[in-house]
């Protein structure tokens, strides 16, 4: 038995549903990576002019914790919000393994034609 609803929509009236649905997911998604990307753009630029005023104000060695601490522990946030943006699948996705098989397949079949 059809739900209730079904009956009041048409298949066309479907169908573009189902495309502003996908449409307004795919616009969400793209905005949360536009948003990483800013986070990352700013974070670059905020962390040298931090570490070189701190350097240059402290008299602390380059390679010290005061010079590196701000860039350490915002780029620990820096790295979660990579991970909610992207997800884990990002490094190690679903298929990685199948398509890093037929990478080395690959490679190898290559070597062994110039023998």
């Amino acid at each position: 038995m059809k739900n209730d609803i079904d009956t009041y929509l048409e298949e066309n009236q479907q169908a573009r549903y189902e495309k502003e649905e996908a449409y307004l997911r795919a616009k969400k998604k793209v905005e949360k990576i536009v948003g990483f990307y800013w986070h990352f753009a700013i974070y670059i630029v905020v962390n040298i002019f931090i570490m070189l005023l701190i350097y240059k104000q402290s008299g602390q060695p380059f390679l010290s914790m005061a010079v590196w601490s701000t860039p350490i522990f915002w780029g620990i946030g820096l790295i979660f919000h990579f991970l909610g943006v992207f997800g884990t699948d990002y490094l190690f996705g679903k298929n990685w393994e199948q398509r890093k098989i037929e990478k080395y397949m690959n490679k190898e079949k290559e070597n062994k034609r110039w023998e």
